[in-house]
This record gives C-alpha cells, sequence and structure tokens, in this order.
C-alpha cells in the first residue's frame, strides 16, 4: 500500500505554521465571541455613571419587564448580530467612551438630559440604515397581533417601505420628540424647570466645553 505523501512545499516548518496558525485563528475568534458578549451586557453597558439615567427608564420599559418573561438587554437593541458586525459595532462605539472621557460632564443629569435629544436621534437613524435588524431579531411582523384589534392588519398592510423605528420609538428610554418636530428652546426650558434652574442656564451649560 502507497504511503500518502505530501506535496513537496509542504515542509515539516510549513505544517507547524498551519497548525499554530488554525489554533491561532480559533482563539481569535472565541476572543471575538466572548468580548462580543461581555461588552453587549447590561453591566458592561452601564458600567459608566452616566448610562445609567438611560438604565433608570429601560427598567420601567416593557422591553426589561415584559409579561411574558422575556428581557432585552442592551446589546439585544443596540449590537448587530453576527461576530464581525458586532465587534465593528463595538469599535464604532470607542467615539462614545472618548466623549465620555474628554467631552461634557454627561454624569452630570443637567448635562446628560440636554444632550439627550442628539444621542437619540443618532441611534434612531443607526436603527433605520439597517432597518431595525435588531427589532426584528426578536419581532416576527407576520406573527405581531397586539391588543388592539386592527394592530394586525396596520403591520401586515401599512409597512411597505417603513422601519420598525419609523413608528415605534420612545419605547424604551425617556421621551423625546420627533428630529422633525423637536424644539430646542423647549427642551431647556424642560430641562431648566425640572432641575429647578435659572432661565438661560441650559444654553450656558451646552456652550460650556
Amino acid at each position: 500500500m502507497a504511503k500518502l505523501r505530501l506535496p513537496l512545499f509542504i515542509t515539516r516548518h510549513v505544517l507547524i505554521a498551519l497548525v499554530i496558525g488554525g489554533l491561532g485563528g480559533v482563539g481569535f475568534m472565541l476572543f471575538l465571541i466572548e468580548f462580543d458578549h461581555y461588552t453587549s451586557s447590561n453591566l458592561f453597558c452601564t458600567g459608566c455613571h452616566s448610562m445609567t439615567y438611560a438604565e433608570e427608564s429601560y427598567q420601567s420599559s416593557p422591553h426589561y419587564n415584559s409579561v411574558s418573561g422575556v428581557r432585552a438587554s442592551c446589546g439585544h437593541c443596540h449590537v448587530s448580530e453576527g461576530i464581525f458586525a458586532a465587534t465593528w459595532d463595538h469599535v464604532r462605539g470607542t467615539k462614545d467612551l472618548f466623549k465620555q472621557l474628554f467631552g461634557a460632564d454627561y454624569d452630570d443629569p443637567v448635562i446628560n438630559l440636554l444632550h439627550l435629544p442628539e444621542a437619540a436621534f443618532h441611534a434612531r437613524r443607526w436603527f433605520k440604515e439597517r432597518d431595525s435588524a435588531t427589532c426584528k431579531r426578536c419581532h416576527e411582523l407576520d406573527a405581531i397581533q397586539g391588543k388592539r384589534a386592527d394592530t394586525a392588519t396596520i403591520h401586515r398592510e401599512e409597512t411597505e417601505g417603513k422601519s420598525c423605528i419609523d413608528c415605534h420609538y420612545n419605547l424604551v428610554h425617556r421621551h423625546v420628540p420627533s428630529e422633525e418636530t423637536f424644539k430646542r428652546e423647549a427642551w431647556n426650558r424642560m430641562v431648566e424647570e425640572e432641575f429647578g434652574l435659572a432661565p438661560g442656564t441650559a444654553e450656558a451649560l451646552l456652550k460650556t466645553p
């Protein structure tokens, strides 16, 4: 019986390199999976004090307290599906960390609330660009029934060309008007009233580096 002969270019050193490279690739993929799992967790996302304000509204929403017992995490909504897409989202997210470290004092509840609309608009655009793919990870359009008699019909007949985020926002976090109807002056007055600040304080805080 003839012995199996490898091609001449596959030497012992090449085989060793292939084995090491293969093991390294497997190890790297395992690292990415664990990295995505941890950085998509609520524990990680709320590690910054500034994110605890978003967590408060999230914990009072149906996405946290659902009657079915299903609980959507930060990562379920805000991180794309698939290890490479998720890793890219985390890499892009480092800009938020940069803002946290070198930007405005988002740990201050007043500053945080003043900047909330821009964060909400950015998130809504992100959902829109991806056709609300993370929503559809859990919600099947054809299976939506709702509590109103016309809910199923609306989702079946009136969603052509629309994304989930076009109609469904302000479901989890604090209410922010649509970008089209948002009025900065009205928002500033609301923040000042909520925190008992003098008129004009909001504008001054927004101008502070």
